[in-house]
């Protein structure tokens, strides 16, 4: 079996190219920084704390990765290792190693990562909230969800056990 499950962050935005042919595919190649588990933090040593893992996303999830992954977006990747190689114009040969993407998915709220990354759009965001009417804004938790308004009955919300 081989199977891969990463969780990382993308190290610079994804590198997009189209495939040429009767059927144009979008491939999309970006970095995960992977921490590596058990290092401690701060080791003054020098050592490497996170693992660079090369990704490879074909057709639509190269064309979600284009559309909404930035550099420093926090991801859930699941694939496959593969191997290749080839010769390089010096006549040497370069082994690959790539995880070939089949499915991807944040790993954290736009809340979240807009404060990991000091993103402007966030505090925009925020300003604009805090502008609009308390009745018709619902409190934030800062967990990414939402408490429910008053006077809404959560009796007939679908996620509600039996």
């Amino acid at each position: 079996m081989n199977k891969v499950i990463l969780c990382g962050r993308l190290t610079k935005d994804p590198d997009i190219r189209y495939s040429q042919g009767d059927r144009q595919m979008a491939i999309a190649r970006y970095t995960l920084a992977v921490d590596r588990r058990g290092r401690r933090q701060g080791n003054d040593d020098g050592s490497q704390t996170a693992d660079f893992i090369q990704c490879v996303a074909f057709d639509r999830a190269a064309e979600f990765a284009e559309k909404y992954l930035r550099q420093g977006t926090k991801m859930i990747v699941t694939g496959r290792i593969q191997t290749g190689s080839y010769t390089n114009r010096e006549g040497q040969r370069v082994y690959t190693t790539d995880v070939v993407v089949e499915e991807q998915e944040f790993a954290e709220s736009k809340n979240a990562a807009s404060q990991n990354t000091g993103s402007t759009f966030s505090s925009n965001f925020q300003q604009r909230e805090s502008q609009a009417p308390a009745a018709e804004a619902a409190e934030d938790t800062g967990d990414g969800f939402m408490n429910l308004p008053e006077g809404v009955d959560d009796e007939g919300l679908p996620f509600n056990s039996i």
